[in-house]
């Protein structure tokens, strides 16, 4: 692929970028799938020395009232976890709602999305691609997961990143997370257009006027194509991100 250009980092996603290590497509048992009831999960940090902080995992709220399409099709479940007290739980909300009516263009329900919030080291509650591995690794949730940090730490800065599979052969524990930074504006939007990204596994921006994939993330961009539509289907449940609607 050819090199991305940089973007102010206050209004763009970052660059999906297909990368050459291979990694093993095996996935794992997500260990929260048993117990995200119980109020309170401790989880070592295996990658850590001893004595490092342990993460603490809140389930604040399970989410069942998201807007239904008419004609749903497409069944997806969120792990929505929160990092940082910049974010409240209102605004996540209220956002994970728009963008379940943004995707819902495409028949796709937000059936079920899991709030948690997360006590982490300081390292990780940054996105940072050492220290954010770790973190996923150590989580092992089911995904797509959204990671709604204290800020960035890679350069360049973007407010929002997003990892398909195809651009996390290095670091497949970030497979079909993204990760949001404080400050980005129109948060439905950015939540709606990294879905696409990683239900699509494609980093790919078009140039038509209003739609979703145009590069920003604004108000007026809001549209998904039929065409779109059925890659985003596809892709997505051919990985085992969406899946039909009982």
């Amino acid at each position: 692929m050819s090199k991305p250009k940089k973007r102010k980092p206050e209004r763009g996603c970052a660059p999906h970028l297909a990368e050459v290590l291979t990694f093993s497509a095996k996935s794992r048992r997500p260990l929260l799938s048993a117990i995200l009831p119980v109020f309170f999960i401790m989880l070592a940090l295996l990658a850590h020395p001893a004595g490092a902080q342990a993460l603490t995992v809140e389930p604040l709220a399970v989410l069942h009232d998201l807007p239904r399409p008419a004609e749903a099709r497409h069944r997806l479940e969120l792990r929505v976890v929160v990092l940082h007290e910049a974010w409240s739980h209102d605004e996540i909300q209220a956002a994970v709602h728009e963008a379940a009516r943004i995707l819902g263009q495409c028949g796709i329900h937000g059936s079920r999305v899991d709030l948690l919030r997360v006590n982490a080291p300081q390292a990780q509650r940054h996105f940072d691609p050492p220290q954010s591995r770790q973190l996923a690794r150590a989580l092992d949730l089911p995904k797509p997961a959204l990671f709604f940090t204290a800020g960035t730490r890679q350069l360049p800065a973007y407010d929002a990143v997003a990892y398909g599979r195809s651009n996390s052969r290095r670091s497949p524990e970030l497979a079909s997370t993204v990760w949001i930074a404080p400050g980005a504006r129109d948060l439905g939007i950015v939540i709606a257009h990294e879905l696409v990204h990683v239900l699509m596994d494609s980093g790919e921006h078009v140039a038509t006027p209003g739609n979703l994939m145009a590069e920003d993330t604004t108000p007026g961009n809001t549209v998904l194509t039929a065409a779109q539509c059925g890659r985003i289907t596809d892709a997505g449940s051919r990985q085992g991100l969406l899946r039909g609607v009982d």
